[in-house]
């Protein structure tokens, strides 16, 4: 990896992590494309950590309300959607990995994730907000964020999506949606770094060190712009919008595995 590569990388996951698309289909799309494989998956921890630096710095209020209140309301809805979330990425550990390591669903899951930002515009909100939105609720989401380990699943997309069907408002959705994602992160993070240390010094010695480090800084400061700019656009803009981006992608991976092979191993 160069040091164009690591900034396009970076730039690439810090815009689709907060952005109803799917930044772990994008960042494997495009390592595909620059046809890289060494020292990626210390690149996409790195650049996972960017982002939600990215989203604490935006939230900070938000974020300091958890830490004040552990048990306050806003809290004990992000545990109750992060409970599904570890529950189920535990129990499909190894069907989850196999598919990020093979990538033969893409086209799939991004399409996938187009259905259902598209079904979730159709169903009209409750506009409940903080005191309204129940456990329920967060856990639904939870199962949302879960089902988005998928590499081209959106976490983001999903856990709106989820949220917008069981009756939030956007704004608040949209706020405990990128919420939950801290914890998610963190624990993603942290199980990547785990099994790069059992993996030792032939993971690591592949790393390049410079394309890294502007990945991480290009991914912290796309990710703060792209939550800023959610936060503002998403009360008046519909996830149709996005859904028709992630349904092309799709369609065109599905295209390429089926008849093309240019990028992708055949579908069947």
């Amino acid at each position: 990896m160069n040091e164009i590569q690591g900034f396009i990388l970076g730039l690439i996951q810090g815009l689709t992590e907060f952005l109803p698309i799917s930044s772990s289909g994008h960042l494997a799309l495009f390592q595909k494309i620059f046809g890289l494989s060494e020292g990626t998956f210390t690149f996409n921890i790195a650049v996972h950590l960017a982002t939600l630096i990215g989203v604490m710095v935006v939230l900070k209020n938000e974020v300091k309300e958890v830490i004040r209140k552990p048990f306050g309301k806003l809290t004990m809805l992000v545990v109750a959607g992060t409970i599904p979330t570890v529950i189920i990425a535990a129990i499909f550990y190894g069907a989850f990995k196999k598919s990020m390591e093979v990538g033969a669903t893409m086209g799939i899951e991004f399409i996938f994730t187009g259905l259902v930002l598209w079904f979730a515009e159709t169903i009209r909100s409750k506009n409940k907000g903080l005191a309204q939105t129940t456990y329920t609720d967060a856990a639904v989401m939870g199962v949302a964020q879960a089902i988005a380990i998928l590499p081209a699943v959106s976490r983001s997309g999903l856990t709106l999506a989820g949220a917008l069907m069981r009756g939030l408002n956007r704004e608040f959705a949209l706020k405990l949606s990128f919420l939950m994602s801290i914890p998610a992160i963190l624990m993603g993070a942290a199980s990547d770094g785990y099994n790069l240390l059992k993996a030792g010094n032939t993971a690591t010695a592949n790393i390049d060190w410079l394309p890294l480090i502007i990945g991480f800084v290009t991914a912290g400061i796309s990710g703060y712009f792209a939550v800023k700019f959610m936060i503002k656009i998403f009360s008046k803009t519909s996830l149709k919008l996005f859904s028709y981006y992630v349904f092309a992608i799709g369609v065109l991976i599905l295209a390429d595995q089926l008849f093309f092979n240019i990028m992708f191993d055949r579908l069947f």
